[in-house]
């Protein structure tokens, strides 16, 4: 197995065609909702993604085949004065699950990371996500609190569309 991590170019054809194909494939899987995307997203999210400078993607190929995506925005945290990354979507397909692309997608994310001077990488999971949730935690990820005896953050959200 040859595997390839690399920092997606939004401008380059076969990692724009290799986005949409893994992020849907994603959304496909019980995790990721279990529906595909809608094709108006697949139309327009290349563009989306170009104008925004704060955005990076990180592709996993296995023998040349797209095998897993970390997609991340920069943040910022107030109570350190410096950014943050924030991995809104990591999977890995399928077919090439059990071969370490999460952890190498992570290492990459990690390394953009302390390039940019960030003070931390961020992300969210399902509580029902065990494996992800196990690699998470192998990696050194651990749930966001500040005090224990306050609880654990919760991911809230209100959809507007």
């Amino acid at each position: 197995m040859s595997l390839r991590i690399v920092r997606a170019d939004y401008h380059n054809p076969q990692h724009q065609q290799d986005l949409i194909y893994l992020l849907d494939q994603y959304a496909r899987d019980p995790m990721g909702g279990g529906e595909g995307l809608k094709a108006s997203v697949k139309e327009t999210l290349i563009d989306q993604l170009q104008k925004r400078d704060f955005a990076c993607t990180v592709l996993a190929y296995v023998d040349d085949q797209p095998a897993g995506i970390a997609n991340c925005f920069e943040g910022f945290s107030t109570f350190a004065a410096k950014p943050l990354i924030n991995i809104h979507d990591l999977a890995v397909t399928t077919e090439f699950r059990g071969k370490g692309i999460s952890q190498a997608l992570l290492q990459e994310v990690e390394n953009i990371a302390r390039e940019k001077g960030c003070c931390k990488v961020t992300l969210e999971v399902l509580s029902g996500n065990q494996t992800a949730i196990n690699s998470y935690q192998k990696f050194g990820f651990r749930q966001y609190e500040l005090d224990p005896e306050k609880g654990q953050a919760q991911f809230w959200e209100k959809k507007l569309a």
